[in-house]
């Protein structure tokens, strides 16, 4: 039950945020913050997919995530991020547009949006070693997952980022659940491998 977590789970640091508490929401935010930034990573074209430009549009998905906090209603462990992964969404689709216009009209300006018109901010107050530990560690796991297959990489993203069932992904992979849930399997062990060797 939500009235039975720590004071720092998230159902209850989102009832914080709630009462007017910003700094509670940020650190709501800042638990889903890597998965956000994978998720967003790879759903930008190539040619799109710097880490600068990915931290940009988290970001962008947290100011919005403020803005529209009144629409979000809790239903399970993971309906927070999934409400921050539908607004992520969107915050690509509107930086494609963007790019779109902008190569239209021959500038290269930072990206703004309604809910930010002078460019990204940071989320919150956290101290610049947290900032720089968190970017060191999405740029530690993008690069593993860049090494992947693939396959292998699609169907991590899509079994531990966004969340998706075994069901689920075998529709969107067109391949069977028994074939799904070995190649997660697979990604998994060749991921730890990866992380092995990159601490060595």
């Amino acid at each position: 039950m939500p009235g039975t977590e720590s004071p720092t789970s998230t159902f209850n640091l989102l009832e914080q945020a709630r009462s007017g508490d910003r700094d509670a929401l940020s650190r709501a935010f800042e638990k889903h913050q890597r998965r956000l930034a994978v998720l967003i990573y790879y759903r930008l074209t190539a040619g799109a997919r710097t880490f600068d430009q990915v931290e940009d549009l988290v970001q962008e998905t947290f100011l919005r995530a403020c803005r529209d906090l009144d629409g979000f209603t809790w239903q399970s462990p993971d309906s927070f991020f999934r409400w921050l992964a539908s607004i992520a969404g969107h915050v690509v689709i509107d930086h494609a547009r963007y790019r779109g216009r902008e190569r239209r009209a021959g500038e290269a300006v930072p990206f703004r949006s309604e809910s930010n018109p002078l460019g990204p901010e940071p989320a919150d107050s956290v101290t610049p070693s947290r900032l720089l530990a968190h970017k060191e560690a999405v740029e530690r796991l993008l690069g593993r997952l860049d090494q992947l297959p693939e396959d292998y990489r699609q169907a991590l993203v899509l079994a531990k980022i966004e969340g998706c069932t075994t069901p689920e992904i075998a529709d969107r992979m067109g391949k069977t659940r028994e074939a799904v849930a070995l190649l997660v399997y697979r990604a998994l062990q060749r991921l730890r491998v990866l992380a092995r060797e990159t601490r060595a």
